[in-house]
């Protein structure tokens, strides 16, 4: 690895290249049918095989949408807390051998879709991932919704998500490189969200946009190991210092709306009556 005279960017070939999840996804998908015992609306991969730099040592985040039983919503009501405080309404399952690790989170459909309604990039992500373990008739519906779902409040998802990974990185102290690069991922998908009306992980395709100098190297050095780092990380953090005030700008010229239309919400009320109805079972 050469040092280059690019501004103090580490200089490095991409000869190495994200790993291929799909030789994992029988494993997946029957890890998904094993610990997510409800009708599924979808299951597809996230974390950094959709960001675009997944080591080989990595582990997988499955991230899917469910369908509770309706006699259990209704129940519900009368348990202190209600609807919120109804198990599995957000299930969590971890399997760490054998390695790679599996992380599932799952979403019932109410809880996923009062998500989307609220601006959350991360929810709108996993719907229209194209890393696809598990689909339905309901996901495919679900999707094209999806252009309808993208408003100005993308920014606060976004501008929180990059604060916090920016807080992280610089507590640790320890110079990763994933650090860094979820840096650049989330500002980037966050800027290109709120200028094009259009969700893109993907940080490599990203870049084919944005032109950036330090993203494409620091994949390579990703997918080389997930504890990869820097002993001179200043070029790099210099350069995401520059995005955030992209991405505040990027907010204040939006030509999004600021809120979901009221159309969308009553199809979307009506497309949840319907997948209850059909996959929850009880409803007349």
């Amino acid at each position: 690895m050469d040092d280059a005279d690019r501004d103090g960017f580490v200089g490095m070939a991409a000869t190495l290249k994200p790993r291929d999840w799909s030789v994992d996804r029988p494993r997946l998908a029957a890890f998904v049918m094993e610990h997510l015992p409800y009708p599924r609306v979808f299951a597809t991969i996230s974390g950094a095989d959709l960001y675009g730099f997944p080591s080989d040592d990595g582990d997988y985040d499955v991230r899917a949408s469910h369908v509770l039983p309706t006699d259990t919503l209704i129940l519900a009501m009368l348990n202190e807390g209600g609807m919120d405080r109804i198990p599995d309404l957000t299930l969590e399952r971890t399997v760490s051998r054998p390695e790679p690790e599996i992380d599932l989170v799952s979403h019932d459909i109410g809880k996923f879709l009062r998500l989307a309604l609220k601006g959350n990039g991360y929810v709108l992500e996993q719907l229209l991932s194209p890393l696809v373990v598990e689909t339905s008739e309901w996901h495919a519906e679900l999707k094209t919704f999806a252009s309808d779902l993208m408003t100005r409040r993308l920014y606060h998802h976004y501008r929180g998500f990059f604060t916090h990974q920016e807080k992280i990185y610089h507590n640790v102290g320890s110079k990763k490189v994933k650090g860094l690069l979820y840096q650049y991922r989330v500002a980037l998908t966050g800027i290109y969200a709120l200028e094009t009306g259009v969700i893109e992980a993907n940080v490599l395709r990203l870049n084919e946009h944005f032109r950036l100098s330090g993203i494409d190297e620091l994949v390579s050095m990703k997918v080389g190991g997930e504890d990869m780092f820097l002993t001179d990380d200043g070029p790099y953090v210099a350069e995401i210092a520059t995005l955030e005030p992209r991405l505040n700008s990027a907010f204040e010229n939006s030509r999004l709306p600021l809120e979901v239309a009221r159309e969308t919400r009553r199809a979307l009320g009506d497309f949840l009556l319907r997948c209850r109805k059909a996959l929850g079972g009880f409803m007349q």
